[in-house]
């Protein structure tokens, strides 16, 4: 055999011997592709059906969740979503803010954070407080939203949480109207088993200050839950002693600055929520009229 010969048979042996180990390469990085990212059908069903039952799929938690957030998603509140719900919110604490407004997301996990410090405050989380909870999303948001949002709480619960950080995350991004709709759930929250406790009081007066919130607002806001003999008045942010003309301005600006359309842009869920508020600053003005015989 030429050297010719024995030249071409080598050089088209090592030409034909690359060509079938890239071949191979590609084919076992395809296979193993595959096997990541396209679980059998038998996995799929299962998972579906996990998620069916629990509702702890990470999909789920994207749509409650992560699909209408802004600010929340750093910070302290952040850090506290991403330890609770673990790689789905890996990034959270280095996340940017991604929205300077508040998105309904900010407030629904703004209220679950502050719900679960009210809860802990009294060192016992009763069932009638997650009831509480469970029936406010359930009514504003859907029983499918409530299931989700109640499950979230569960694990914020967990967490140690760090109020004067949290609060002071919500009092930079969050409006004014949203935080005394935050304060008006809470209250509610704290009452929802027969009585304020002393220690959920603190804290929500602690959250009150910290929101930056006048202390004018937090005693009428206050006064719509823990009844005395001027809660009327509170409510109005007037004393017992004001004229007939200063308990109407009261009325006029209360209504003004309470109005459910202050919050309209969390949705119109929160803004049906807000009417609650709104009813007891007119049945305040009511029984003021009644006692005055104001026309």
């Amino acid at each position: 055999m030429s050297d010719g010969l024995k030249l071409y048979l080598c050089t088209k042996y090592n030409v034909d011997m690359r060509f079938l180990i890239y071949f191979i390469l590609a084919a076992l990085i395809l296979y193993l592709f595959r096997k990541l990212f396209q679980p059998s059908a038998k996995n799929n069903a299962g998972q579906g059906n996990q998620e069916a039952k629990t509702g702890l799929n990470s999909g789920g938690y994207a749509k409650w969740v992560g699909g209408g957030l802004g600010w929340a998603l750093g910070g302290p509140i952040g850090g506290i979503l991403g330890f609770a719900f673990g790689k789905m919110f890996e990034d959270m604490k280095s996340a940017s803010n991604v929205s300077q407004s508040t998105l309904k997301g900010d407030f629904n996990m703004s209220l679950l954070i502050l719900s679960a410090a009210v809860m802990k405050a009294d060192d016992t989380v009763k069932r009638n407080e997650l009831e509480y909870v469970k029936r406010f999303f359930s009514q504003n948001f859907g029983q499918a939203a409530a299931d989700q949002y109640v499950l979230m709480l569960r694990e914020i619960l967990k967490q140690e949480i760090k109020l004067d950080e949290v609060c002071n995350q919500i009092s930079q991004f969050m409006d004014y109207p949203s935080k005394l709709q935050l304060l008006h759930y809470l209250f509610g929250l704290a009452l929802s088993d027969g009585s304020v406790h002393q220690a959920e009081m603190e804290t929500i007066s602690q959250i009150s200050v910290r929101l930056g919130i006048r202390s004018a607002d937090f005693a009428s806001i206050k006064a719509m839950f823990v009844k005395d003999a001027d809660s009327a008045y509170k409510i109005l942010e007037i004393s017992r002693n004001a004229s007939d003309e200063e308990v109407k301005k009261a009325y006029r600006d209360m209504a003004i600055n309470f109005h459910p359309d202050k919050v309209s842009h969390l949705g119109e869920e929160v803004r049906k929520a807000a009417e609650e508020k709104f009813k007891s600053i007119n049945e305040a003005y009511e029984k003021i009229k009644r006692e005055r015989g104001i026309k």
